[in-house]
């Protein structure tokens, strides 16, 4: 049969297609086109209606299944015939929609696609189509995946969890900003407590050029300069100024720190010329005492720190008193002492007569020795309490009245004084080491000097050796602790 087709006759009556997915065919004004909602169409081989029989008629219509793209149409007919005249454009017939439900499986029925349901978004003249067959953006929540399958206008992918976690980005700049608030007050604070210690420290030329030594050491002092701070009740028989509190605190790297007096009436030779430890700063000066210390103790100084009497006594005033005990009973005149045998809050003017009274005690300077350490035990252990702390008033107070009655050395700074403090509290605590050196006479005559205490040099040097390297055992050392 020869086959027959003119343009008229595809103008009138174009096949019929199911649309992409998603878009609407405009129809063409000539030939308007039907879309079949259902699953397959069936049309006569010859594009005319027929009244014969409807079975005969589905055998012989056109099947039209999409290739992957969906845009190319695979045409398969038993028969064409040329038509000359106008067709009928191809329409819903009742008979041939019965004709395919009465097709078996075994038959060749057609098979179409039907078009992809789709909804108009608000304010968009283009239908929001997912294909069901797309998988959702793993980032979006479940609610925004559903409402994109169901064709529920246009998300964003991503836009759900976005919703869910911009509160907690939010939440996390706001404590970010706080800490970094928090962080420069206290840099700050820090700055301007660290400028304010140095520019009130008072220092001076106390330091040797000696070789440098493991350990942190340093060299406390107690002067008794008679210069109106001080009303402690005592005769004043002395002039000028005596250096009668001598202390070596010793931080090792590891180990243990010490607290170690060192006798008021130690018995010193300085260039030929013997003389009691407490004079030599005033007679030969800070650097030559420095050096005495140093030859005693085989150990550098690394830092000097000497409080006046009266600082003492203003010390323990802004603390509102120390707590001291003492298992005697005192009528002192020399340090003004009044004491009942027992443990006692002591005021500054008490607490200063209790370190320096001698006379009264029967281990004389050794004694006062011991209620020396006591004093600044007690001092560290109320200024580090959380009391004290605390209380910014207090610790005003106190700065300012360790300060104005403090001489460093020149290479003392606020660190510094922090680092003393601490190894002054680990060397009275439970683990540390305090007592006095060791010595050999502690009544030694010398013409010009008087009643002295000979210093054994070398178990003295043999015990700073271990202080310094953290080897000697905590508690109590020198020769009172071994008699």
């Amino acid at each position: 049969m020869t086959q027959e087709t003119s343009g008229a006759d595809q103008n009138i009556n174009p096949p019929s297609f199911v649309p992409s997915a998603g878009r609407r065919q405009r129809p063409s004004a000539s030939a308007p086109q039907s879309f079949a909602p259902a699953r397959s169409r069936a049309t006569g081989s010859s594009g005319a209606r027929r009244s014969g029989d409807d079975a005969a008629e589905a055998s012989s219509a056109r099947s039209i299944t999409p290739d992957n793209g969906g845009s190319a149409d695979s045409v398969t007919s038993s028969s064409q015939h040329a038509v000359g005249a106008a067709t009928p454009p191809p329409s819903f017939s009742p008979n041939a929609r019965r004709a395919a439900r009465r097709s078996t499986p075994g038959d060749a029925m057609p098979q179409s696609i039907a078009p992809t349901r789709a909804r108009r978004s608000s304010g968009s003249s283009r239908n929001a189509v997912r294909p069901a067959s797309t998988p959702a953006d793993p980032q979006m929540s479940r609610p925004a995946a559903a409402s994109l399958r169901a064709g529920r206008g246009s998300i964003s992918p991503g836009a759900g969890m976005a919703r869910a976690v911009r509160p907690r980005h939010r939440a996390g700049r706001i404590a970010a900003i706080a800490v970094a608030v928090l962080v420069a007050a206290l840099v700050v604070s820090v700055f301007g407590a660290w400028t304010w210690v140095n520019g009130r420290l008072n220092k001076a030329d106390w330091l040797t050029d000696s070789a440098d030594t493991p350990a942190s050491t340093w060299l406390i002092l107690g002067s008794d300069e008679r210069d109106g701070s001080t009303d402690y009740g005592g005769v004043d028989d002395v002039s000028g100024y005596r250096t009668d509190t001598i202390l070596v605190l010793t931080k090792p790297k590891s180990g243990a720190s010490s607290l170690i007096s060192i006798p008021r009436d130690s018995l010193m030779n300085v260039d030929g010329q013997y003389m009691k430890i407490n004079s030599v700063a005033q007679f030969a000066g800070n650097k030559a005492l420095v050096g005495e210390i140093e030859t005693l103790t085989s150990q550098r100084i690394d830092h000097v720190a000497q409080i006046k009497f009266g600082g003492l006594q203003e010390v323990v005033n802004a603390l509102g008193g120390i707590e001291l005990c003492y298992d005697q009973d005192v009528q002192d005149a020399y340090s003004g002492l009044n004491w009942q045998a027992g443990c006692h809050t002591a005021d500054g003017a008490t607490a200063l007569s209790f370190s320096r009274m001698r006379y009264a005690d029967a281990q004389g300077d050794f004694g006062r020795n011991a209620r020396q350490r006591q004093v600044i035990a007690a001092i560290v252990k109320k200024a580090s309490s959380a009391q004290t702390l605390t209380n910014p008033a207090k610790v005003s107070k106190l700065a300012s009245a360790g300060l104005d009655s403090l001489t460093v050395d020149n290479k003392t700074t606020p660190f510094t004084l922090l680092s003393m403090a601490l190894a002054f509290k680990a060397a009275t605590g439970s683990n540390g080491i305090s007592g006095s050196v060791y010595w050999s006479d502690p009544d030694y005559y010398v013409d010009g000097v008087g009643s002295s205490v000979l210093l054994d040099d070398a178990k003295n040097t043999e015990l700073f050796s271990e202080l310094a390297a953290g080897t000697h055992a905590a508690g109590t050392v020198g020769t009172l602790a071994e008699s």
